[in-house]
């Protein structure tokens, strides 16, 4: 009988290599769910969000040349991801650094205050703690539930931004592409609007970001899908209701999670004016605040069982190659 083929020293490099990301970002994903973020002062998203005021600051005020310059500048942000290869490169630091890009406790908690306060009748509070924390539209007058509603949308959103496409880029690129993902996703967050002031400085960040998300926005839809079904019994409902109504948003990708969590809760998600998602009976309210946050804790469960056979995959196929 004939062994298991080896692997040629390309291939085992790449499984080896495999296996280290996977090890980080399990190193990673347990940091930043068990201690969260570090204070904004230090955090190296803190650091992206101040370069990118400074370049708004210097920026030329003629459209097209504003247009170079946001371009450009989102550029120059890039190249300083090659400063992570500086960086201590232990597997424990790396996944230390890493963690750093993640945002899932952060958002967690940002959504269970918005729970907390429309718990307890405070609509007034509910609403500042979703405009501070979570969504960027008025929110002075959004009823309790367009509030609860809010508050799931951007869950669902961010679970893609903040957990799963990070972790993807760290996969596919190590630290460096992670980091080129967080500072692309934070200049679409502060320039990619259709205004005056940043419709032509944010516009290659907001094309650049549609581009990264493609597929962490839909893999982030099926990942909801499947814990509604392990969860709720209601997996086929998110499927249909994500794939019917997934391009109803503006943005190309935010609306796959969005629509893939209305079904799964059986509600009706909706920004005023601008989209419907799901034909649920529910209404958002706390209660439906607190499931949404279940099955998020369930998806990065999912991932962490992921990132886990990964992990041993590789490790097994690189010891079997060595053999």
């Amino acid at each position: 009988m004939h062994g298991a083929p080896s692997l040629s020293q390309p291939g085992r490099r790449f499984v080896a290599l495999l296996a280290r990301r996977a090890g980080i970002a399990l190193v990673a994903l347990a940091i930043d769910t068990v201690l969260g973020d570090p204070p904004s002062q230090l955090h190296p998203v803190g650091f992206m969000g101040r370069w990118l005021q400074f370049g708004e600051r210097l920026a030329p005020s003629q459209p097209g040349a504003r247009l170079i310059w946001g371009a450009g500048w989102l550029a120059s942000g890039w190249l300083l991801s090659g400063v992570v290869n500086l960086l201590p490169h232990h597997p424990l630091a790396q996944g230390a650094l890493a963690s750093l890009l993640l945002a899932y406790r952060g958002l967690d908690r940002a959504v269970a205050g918005v729970e907390t306060a429309l718990n307890a009748g405070d609509l007034a509070t509910a609403r500042r703690l979703l405009a501070w924390h979570l969504v960027s539209r008025p929110t002075d007058d959004l009823s309790a539930a367009e509030v609860a509603g809010a508050a799931i949308e951007s869950l669902a959103e961010n679970l893609s931004d903040s957990v799963v496409a990070p972790l993807l880029a760290l996969l596919a690129g190590g630290l460096p592409a992670m980091y080129l993902y967080r500072f692309t996703n934070t200049a679409d967050a502060m320039w990619g609007y259709r205004t005056e002031r940043f419709e032509h400085l944010g516009k290659a960040a907001a094309r650049c970001d549609d581009a990264f998300n493609l597929f962490p926005a839909r893999l982030t839809a099926i990942l909801i899908a499947l814990a509604a079904h392990l969860m709720y019994r209601r997996g086929s409902q998110a499927l249909t209701v994500m794939w019917r109504d997934a391009g109803r948003t503006a943005s190309p990708n935010a609306g796959w999670p969005m629509a893939a969590m209305a079904g799964a809760l059986d509600t009706t998600l909706t920004k005023r004016d601008h989209y419907i998602l799901g034909d649920g009976r529910r209404i958002p309210d706390a209660a439906m605040i607190g499931e949404a946050r279940r099955l998020g804790r369930l998806v990065i469960a999912i991932l962490v069982f992921g990132l886990i056979c990964l992990f041993g995959l590789a490790r097994l196929t690189e010891s079997r190659s060595a053999s």
